[in-house]
Parts: structure tokens; sequence; C-alpha cells
């Protein structure tokens, strides 16, 4: 019995401690918390909400959020509009050809960079300038080369490659979608570019070394030892760039404003809430277009996980 004693004030001590390191932790946890609840958590929520209304600026104000009764004809109208397919057709081709296309050129950059010569780090930092320049500068460059009328491609394709007249790059089907996304692949190569040069440096060089002295050509090389070690970071930046490409407004927006066949489902929930000022319906776009999304990853993810299971 003597020795039970202590046992109680060590017990009332250690959960008092454990209640200290709790409160401890939700003080530190709470701003980032409250931040993520006002950013992201409470304009889903609103925008779940005004998906099941028939809301426009007057009656919000008016009503407020929660007023009027809840409908399923938003969602309706969105399935069942020839707008919104065509426009997700418009995103799912500009998203993968845009992906696969930045992939690629970064690839090579990265491979073109890996073994040493003079400049290399100068030149390294130069292909990072199309990620990191202000996107409304280099639309103003693009928009600029690509006029009709003045534009420095227009130009010397007029004078050396026999044009009759100049091109609407911009304004024009099927040239609209085409350039906006060589202009995604230009400005997003360098993302690829840093993924892959990290992954490039952390191989081993021995069994590449080795594979060439056996008499390895340099392609097998690529194909059967560098192509699988970049397998994973390829799946990685596939998966990143398809839902970053997916969402895109800007620059799709600055270049063309989605016309000339290029409005995707982001510039279109755009064109809703501010061309027609149907905030209902943009709402319910967005939240399908979410949904679809949702869907892909959900099939990438399953597919994911059985080549690992098989692996």
């Amino acid at each position: 019995m003597s020795g039970a004693a202590p046992t109680a004030p060590r017990s009332r001590n250690r959960f008092r401690g454990q209640q200290r390191e709790n409160r401890d932790a939700w003080i530190l946890v709470s701003p980032t918390a409250i931040i993520v609840v006002a950013v992201i958590v409470v304009p889903i929520l609103w925008n779940v909400i005004l998906a099941f209304q028939d809301k426009s600026f007057t009656s919000i104000a008016a009503e407020g959020i929660f007023g009027g009764e809840l409908t399923m004809d938003n969602f309706l109208a969105v399935v069942t509009g020839a707008g919104f397919w065509r426009s997700l057709w418009t995103t799912v081709v500009y998203s993968v050809l845009s992906t696969l296309g930045s992939i690629l050129v970064g690839l090579v950059a990265a491979l073109s960079f890996r073994s040493p010569f003079r400049g290399r780090g100068a030149l390294r930092s130069m292909m990072l300038l199309p990620y990191v320049a202000p996107v409304v500068a280099v639309t103003f460059v693009w928009q600029v080369i690509l006029n009709p009328q003045y534009g420095v491609l227009n130009h010397y394709g007029q004078r050396f490659l026999g044009w009759d007249q100049g091109i609407d790059f911009l304004g024009r089907a099927p040239f609209a979608l085409l350039t906006v996304i060589v202009f995604e692949i230009w400005r997003y190569f360098p993302f690829a570019f840093l993924f892959l040069t990290a992954r490039l440096v952390a191989l081993p060089r021995d069994i590449e070394e080795a594979a060439l002295v056996d008499g390895v050509t340099p392609s097998q090389n690529f194909r059967h030892i560098v192509l699988p070690q970049l397998m994973s970071t390829i799946a990685l930046l596939s998966v990143l760039r398809l839902i970053m490409t997916f969402n895109k407004f800007d620059d799709v927006y600055l270049l063309t404003g989605g016309a000339a066949g290029t409005e995707v489902a982001a510039v279109r929930v755009y064109n809703q809430l501010m061309g027609s000022f149907d905030i209902s319906s943009a709402a319910a776009t967005a939240l399908v277009l979410a949904i679809v999304l949702a869907i892909f990853l959900a099939v990438y993810l399953r597919l994911s996980a059985r080549a690992e299971d098989r692996s």
C-alpha cells in the first residue's frame, strides 16, 4: 500500500502534462487552421450552396447566402448544354498536349545540361526565365510577335516562307488552340526541367559507365537504364501538370480571352460569372468540373496502385 501512494500524484502530473501539451499544440495550429478554413473551406462551401440555388448579385445582397429554394436546374443546364462539353473537350486536349509537351521538352533540356560544359550554370538559370517571368508581360510579348499586321513571325513568314498574308494565330481556329498549347509548353517546361534535373543528378553513373564499356549505344543506355529510373518523377510531373493545366485560366484568357475555340473550362466559368452575371450556373459548372477532375485523379491513383502491386 505504501508503494502505491506516489503513483496517483505521478499519474495526475502526467495527465496535466499531456493536457498542457495538447493545449500548446492547438495554440500553435490554430492560426493555420483559421486561415485554411477562411481561404479554402468557406469558399468551397459557399460555391456548393450557390450551385444549388438560383442567385444573382442583387438577390445575394437582398436574401443572403441561404435565402431561396434549392434546385438541381443549374446542374441539368450544365450537363445538357453543348457549350460545357465543348469546353470540357477543349480543356482535356489543352491539358493533355500541354502536359506531354512540357515534360518532353523539359526532359530534353535536362538531358542536354547533364554533362558539364562551360557556361552551363548561366544557361541553366536562363532556362527558368519563361517560368519566373510575369505572365502578363510574356503574354503581351507573344501577342506582339504573333500579331497578323505587324508581328515578327508573320513578317518573316511572308518574306521567307511565301505566306500570302498574315495569319491570325490568336484569333483564328485551329491556330489559336495550337498557339495557347505551344505557349503553355514554353512557359512551363522549366517546371519539368527542375524536377528531372534533380532526379538526373541523383542517378548513379557507375551503371551507365559499365553499360557503355560493354558496348551499349547512348540511345539504348537512355531507354533501358536512364528512362526507367525517371518514370516515377515523370508520373508525378504528369499528375501535377494535369491538375495545374486543367484549372488554368490566366494564360488562355490573357492570350485569346477564350475566343476561336480556346474556351477552356476555367474561362467558361469566368465568362458565365462576369459576362452573363449567372453566379449559380458558374458555381454549378465549377462544381461539375471539380467532380470530373476528382474522377480522373481517382482513376490515376487506382492504376498507380495496381502498377505498384505488380512491381
